[in-house]
């Protein structure tokens, strides 16, 4: 017999913290040194284009977060973190040698199928562990170690980037991380005996379409969901163009890599406290404050010229995506069957990381055609409206 709960299960919860620390620093490798990578090496200047690799990034990432969800139990959960290493090995090497922007693209299609694997099995994997006590705390553990991770990799990328170049010392350091993420997942172990004997003890699945339950029918599922595709739509925005705003504000490299990387890493350690409160506060509150606060602190930006007030926004960011992102996946696995939970996590994951190609490529018009300032206060506005639709829509129900 499997027993559930944290405390029994810390060895491999652990290992399970240390992975997503390495699938955290993979992308945090490239997050502030792209736009500058994209200019710098490919002589692109339009937004829209600059911005492609993070459209082809969210789209790639976005389908593996279904298909890992739909098919976990059919493949295995550790067979599909394992996929995810071997896709992401070539990534770097690409990036060093290729000089053609159409491999660049396909490395970062290649990245969102790997981030698509291994992210999501490690959720699934920690979910599996825990038991229902601990969802929020499991979630918040995750994403502390996997947001840290990439907002450490992101500075560190940054100043090795400024003091060496962006090729190839940076992606050499990414290549290393994939290696070392390929050779710990090796040591964990599949976790489909805790969601069996669980199902056991449940009633039915009470979902017989979890996929348009999950986006559209049912209220809970379908307002969680809208709020992670806004989510990550603003984080596509930040990813790729507040870098660009930044420079164009005369900060340099090594100063973007810091103020970028506040935001995850205040996001990431944040979690370590609003993961637990997602297992004992209402849902819908964190989510509608949480949204609430990323709305205003990204419109708040265009009103700003100094570093210091940058990296105080910022944190107010990261705060507030500390909130949500726990508490989605939280939210989402409360309410669904254990045998069905895998699949409806996909599809929340699915829309969510759709998020990061919709931010790429709308900001990248509205800078183009407008500025890159008014590219921000409209992401910032869409983010308000989703706290709003939170607030309308989501039952007003403690899970």
């Amino acid at each position: 017999m499997q027993i559930s709960g944290l405390r029994a299960n810390w060895k491999q919860f652990t290992l399970l913290v240390v992975i997503n620390a390495f699938v955290g620093g993979i992308i945090g490798m490239e997050r502030t040194v792209f736009p500058k990578f994209a200019v710098e090496v490919f002589g692109i200047e339009s937004h829209l284009a600059m911005l492609s690799f993070i459209a082809a990034f969210g789209l790639s990432k976005a389908m593996m977060n279904y298909f890992s969800g739909r098919f976990a139990a059919d493949f295995g959960r550790k067979n599909l973190l394992l996929l995810g290493w071997l896709v992401v090995l070539p990534v770097p090497l690409i990036l060093n040698f290729t000089e053609s922007w159409i491999w660049v693209i396909f490395s970062n299609i290649l990245l969102g199928f790997s981030q698509g694997l291994t992210w999501t099995s490690t959720v699934v994997m920690k979910i599996d562990l825990v038991g229902e006590k601990d969802r929020g705390l499991a979630m918040g553990l995750n994403e502390f170690s996997g947001y840290l991770a990439l907002g450490l990799t992101a500075i560190l990328s940054a100043s090795l980037a400024a003091k060496f170049g962006i090729r190839p010392i940076p992606f050499w350091v990414m290549e290393g991380i994939g290696v070392l993420g390929l050779i710990f997942s090796f040591f964990a172990r599949d976790t489909q005996k805790f969601v069996d004997q669980e199902s056991a003890q449940a009633p039915s699945p009470e979902k017989t379409h979890v996929f348009w339950d999950t986006t559209w029918r049912d209220r809970s599922l379908s307002a969680v969901t809208q709020a992670g595709l806004v989510n990550n739509l603003n984080d596509g925005m930040i990813w790729g163009l507040f870098p660009v705003f930044l420079i164009a504000k005369g900060i340099g490299l090594q100063g973007v890599g810091e103020i970028a990387g506040i935001y995850p890493v205040v996001w990431g350690v944040g979690q370590l406290f609003t993961g637990k409160m997602a297992d004992h506060f209402s849902h819908k509150k964190l989510l509608f404050w949480g949204m609430l606060i990323q709305g205003l602190g990204i419109m708040s930006l265009v009103w700003f010229d100094s570093a210091w007030s940058f990296k105080i926004i910022l944190g107010f960011l990261g705060l507030g995506t500390a909130l949500v992102y726990p508490t989605f996946m939280t939210a989402i696995a409360a309410r669904t069957h254990p045998q069905q939970r895998a699949e409806s996590l996909g599809v929340f994951r699915l829309w969510r990381d759709l998020g990061y190609a919709f931010g790429a490529l709308l900001s990248g018009i509205i800078a183009d055609k407008l500025g890159v300032e008014t590219a921000i206060m409209s992401v910032g506005g869409i983010t308000l409206l989703s706290s709003i639709i939170l607030k309308v829509r989501m039952p007003n129900r403690v899970y």
